[in-house]
């Protein structure tokens, strides 16, 4: 099943700010839901492990996450694949791209994804609604962590 989906936010923070903490794997750790692990293991490469509920479905995910198309300080293209194991997998993009508006940064994204599996059987409407809910969660704390 594919996914697309796309939105922004505005931070109240410089570019560069920005940009800086779109590249701390602590920073992103601490923002993307259900993440447990987030590690460094190659150049804008990285190995994650995440724990996510889809409906009646919880799966944990491990798989990779590469940075890649870097523009600094104007955005990048992340892209990843996760293994859920009998849940199935999860694997996809998001294009960021960050310009200034009205004294801060407006971060703005275009996701594709798919998922396989189980998840892929949950039905397109409940899966949407929570990938929007994780999308919207990162965001929120996103935004909380760039005003630090």
């Amino acid at each position: 099943m594919a996914m697309t989906m796309s939105g922004e936010q505005q931070l109240a923070a410089p570019r560069a700010t920005v940009w800086a903490k779109l590249n701390d794997p602590e920073v992103l750790k601490a923002c993307i839901p259900g993440c447990e692990t987030l590690e460094v293991i190659g150049e804008n490469e990285f190995q994650a492990v995440a724990t996510n509920k889809i409906g009646p479905v919880k799966a944990r995910f491990k798989g990779k996450v590469r940075l890649t198309d870097l523009d600094p300080p104007n955005g990048y293209k992340i892209s990843g694949e996760g293994d859920g194991g009998i849940a199935g997998f999860a694997k996809g993009g998001a294009t960021v791209a960050l310009t200034d508006k009205d004294g801060g940064t407006l971060l703005t994204y275009n996701v594709e994804a798919q998922i396989g599996g189980k998840l892929a059987q949950l039905g397109q409407r409940l899966v949407n609604g929570a990938a929007k809910k994780l999308a919207d969660d990162f965001f929120a704390k996103f935004a909380n962590a760039v005003k630090q």
